[in-house]
C-alpha cells in the first residue's frame, strides 16, 4: 500500500472513530504530502462518512454516533477548505441549497454544501429556516439550475412539496432539478412530491447532483 492509501485510510478511520483531532493532523498530513483536496475530501473524508452511513442503516450504529461522525467531518472540512478553494477551476452547476422552514438543522446540508464547492459547483447557501418563497428568490437571481431542500424534522417535510409547487406556479420547474435529503426523507417521499431525486446521506447527494450534470450534458 503507498502512502497515499495509508493517509487516506487514516481520514477514513478518523471519522469512522469520531477523532477530530487526528482527523485536523491527518488531514494537514496528506495536503503536505502532495495528495490533492480533491482526493483528501472525495477518497478519504467522504469515504469514511459513507462507511458511517452504511453502518446506521445496518442497525450498527445509531443516531448519536451519525451526527457526531458528522461534527469530526466539520473539523476536517475547515482544515482543508483554503486548499479546494486553490483548486477550484471551472463551474459545474449553479445550486441553491438550504435547510427548509422552521428547521434549524445544518450538519449533512453543510457537509453537501462543501463537498459541492470542491468539485466545481457554485453553491448559493441559503442556511436555515428557509421559506419557500426565498427558495423561489434565489433561484431567479441566481439563474441556478439544481435546488437542493434538507429537513431533519419530520414535521417541516411538506415545506419540500410547498417549495416544488411553488416553482410550478411560476413556471421555473421544467428549468430545475430538485433533489431533497435528511433522515425522515426518502425515494418514496421524492417521488410523491415532485423531486428528481433523493440523497440518502451527503456523499449520496453529491453523487446525484453529479448524476444531473451529466445527464444534461448528454442531452
Amino acid at each position: 500500500m503507498s502512502n497515499q492509501d495509508d493517509l487516506l485510510r487514516d481520514i477514513r478511520e478518523a471519522i469512522v472513530k469520531f477523532d477530530a483531532d487526528r482527523l485536523r493532523k491527518d488531514v494537514e498530513r496528506a495536503i503536505e504530502s502532495g495528495i490533492s483536496a480533491h482526493d483528501v475530501l472525495m477518497n478519504g473524508m467522504a469515504k469514511g462518512m459513507e462507511t458511517i452511513g452504511k453502518m446506521y442503516e445496518e442497525g450498527d450504529c445509531f443516531l448519536p454516533q451519525l451526527l457526531a461522525s458528522g461534527e469530526t467531518m466539520k473539523v476536517g472540512l475547515e482544515t482543508l477548505e483554503p486548499s479546494l478553494q486553490s483548486e477550484r477551476t471551472e463551474v459545474s452547476g449553479k445550486v441553491v441549497i438550504g435547510t427548509v422552514q422552521g428547521d434549524l438543522h445544518d450538519l449533512g446540508k453543510n457537509i453537501l454544501v462543501t463537498m459541492l464547492k470542491g468539485t466545481g459547483f457554485e453553491v448559493h447557501d441559503l442556511g436555515v429556516d428557509v421559506p419557500a418563497t426565498e427558495f423561489l428568490k434565489q433561484i431567479r437571481e441566481t439563474g441556478a439550475n439544481i435546488l437542493a431542500m434538507s429537513a431533519l424534522l419530520t414535521t417541516t417535510c411538506s415545506q419540500m412539496s410547498e417549495t416544488i409547487e411553488l416553482l410550478r406556479k411560476n413556471n421555473l420547474r421544467s428549468g430545475i432539478r430538485v433533489i431533497i435529503g435528511g433522515i425522515p426523507t426518502s425515494e418514496e417521499f421524492a417521488t410523491q412530491i415532485g423531486a428528481d431525486a433523493h440523497g440518502k446521506d451527503a456523499f449520496d447527494g453529491l453523487r446525484k447532483i453529479r448524476g444531473f450534470m451529466k445527464d444534461d450534458v448528454s442531452k
